[in-house]
């Protein structure tokens, strides 16, 4: 019955079920799991442990909390519209086309340049462990992997997942294991301390600020969820609960591994590469071995996990936006046996090994931040759009759950926003031009709906 239901509600915002509904909750928590990345903290610890003044784990406990609010409109806004396009549907059926579309413009920045960027530092990692390749070598292999498991199917996609998620937790489980029964032993701080999550003379606003600027990028994943909303069984009550469990699951995660490493090298300021700094901490803690698995599970965490359900993402949120006729109309077509929007796929593939080898990780950081944080701040404007202005829901409830909460959201957001660098600031207006100018074309300078909402009318 759940199905049934679930399959007519696509059809009640003017579509048809093309894509296949196959995912459950397990599917959905993991697929945000894996791109979010368990073991994230191992390959970013150095700048991690850097920039929140040695208090990693506060760094991340605040980023739960910051992400928490936007996390909880993603929630909301899923249950109004169980359809793909994340923010896109959201803020055009929410606010209205012309802002959703600008929204998934936005929103495009973050999800097409998210594969490049994975790829990119797993092709860095591999070709440091092993020469023998280039990093662009190791990319390509990468990408070609990833968009065969994608063309495949939703379910191999699912299932490849899992196979990922268990790899990524035995060598978290490993960790934390060992480095645990070292400070036992009195490596490190040689006691459980509260000193790497709290240290009074360290802690002040520049480093709230640069925790929560941290959090943007650590904790993009669990918004993807929504992207997969109409190959969900039941996307009205899977995709609000996938979407918060998989952010503070993993949020802990997060937090357990940084502790831990913060009590095996309490100096944060001594490490000789802040690019291998927790490769150092699992060495001092276990040996070469855990080293070597930290490194490795790092790069196919974020070359094989993170790429596959990156490309996964993107893929479905060019199918919405071509399925409503804001992008040509190819990349809507769906695989006539794997019921996977195939061309999408093929072409953010041909994206990412291009963007992979010409732009700097720096760039491409930026500007996914740049791309996250708008998406997001449409998102909550798309909450009180929808529930407070449309719908008219005032009493006390409402007010809290859709005026207060994406109101802190928006905020916490925004003050982020502002603080980014120019330079990323500057490319991401001028991607913004372009989205604004290929709208008032497909709309006659605004003068008319876009398409496929002009279809409905």
């Amino acid at each position: 019955m759940a199905e049934q239901q679930t399959g007519s509600s696509v059809e009640e915002f003017g579509y048809q079920q093309e894509l296949k509904r196959a995912l459950t909750f397990k599917d959905l928590l993991f697929y945000g799991m894996v791109f979010m990345v368990p073991i994230a903290p191992m390959g970013i610890y150095g700048y991690v442990t850097e920039v929140s003044n040695g208090m990693a784990p506060l760094a991340y406990i605040i980023g739960i909390i910051a992400m928490t609010f936007t996390a909880l409109s993603y929630a909301s806004m899923s249950q109004a519209f169980p359809i793909s396009g994340s923010v896109y549907s959201y803020a055009s059926r929410g606010i209205n086309p012309y802002v959703g579309f600008f929204a998934g413009w936005a929103m495009l920045l973050d999800y097409i340049l998210t594969p490049a960027l994975v790829y990119l530092v797993a092709g860095y990692a591999l070709q440091e462990m092993f020469p023998i390749m280039p990093y662009w070598g190791w990319i390509t292999m990468f990408i070609v992997v990833n968009t065969v498991v994608n063309l495949r199917g939703i379910e191999l996609t699912a299932k490849t997942n899992i196979a990922l998620l268990i790899f990524e937790i035995f060598a978290l489980v490993a960790f934390c294991v060992v480095a645990f029964v070292a400070v036992m032993k009195g490596v490190g701080a040689g006691a459980f301390t509260i000193d790497p999550i709290w240290k009074p003379e360290g802690f002040n606003m520049d480093m709230v600020m640069a925790a929560t600027s941290l959090a943007v990028l650590s904790f993009l994943g669990f918004d993807a969820i929504s992207t997969l909303a109409e190959e969900t069984k039941d996307p009205k009550r899977m995709v609000p609960r996938a979407t918060i469990t998989a952010l503070i699951l993993v949020g802990s995660l997060f937090v357990v591994q940084t502790y831990l490493a913060g009590l095996i090298w309490p100096d944060h300021t001594t490490f000789d590469n802040p690019d291998t700094a927790f490769y150092a901490v699992a060495q001092a803690a276990g040996g070469e071995w855990l080293k070597m698995l930290a490194a490795l599970a790092t790069a196919i965490a974020w070359g094989i996990g993170d790429g596959l359900v990156a490309q996964a993402a993107i893929s479905r949120l060019l199918y919405s936006m071509a399925r409503d006729k804001m992008m040509p109309s190819v990349l809507s077509k769906v695989h006539p046996k794997y019921k996977t929007p195939y061309v999408s796929t093929l072409v953010v593939a041909v994206i990412a090994i291009t963007i992979g080898v010409a732009i700097s990780m720096d760039q491409l950081t930026s500007l996914v931040n740049f791309g996250a944080l708008t998406g997001f701040l449409f998102l909550h404007l798309s909450v009180f759009s929808h529930y407070i202005i449309r719908q008219k829901k005032r009493d006390a409830a409402s007010l809290f759950k859709y005026l207060l909460l994406p109101g802190c959201g928006f905020g916490i957001i925004f003050y982020v926003w502002i603080s980014l660098q120019p330079e990323a600031k500057t490319l991401g207006f001028i991607w913004l031009a372009v989205g604004l100018l290929y709208s008032a074309y497909k709309t006659k300078g605004f003068k008319e709906k876009p398409p496929a909402f002009r279809e409905m009318d």
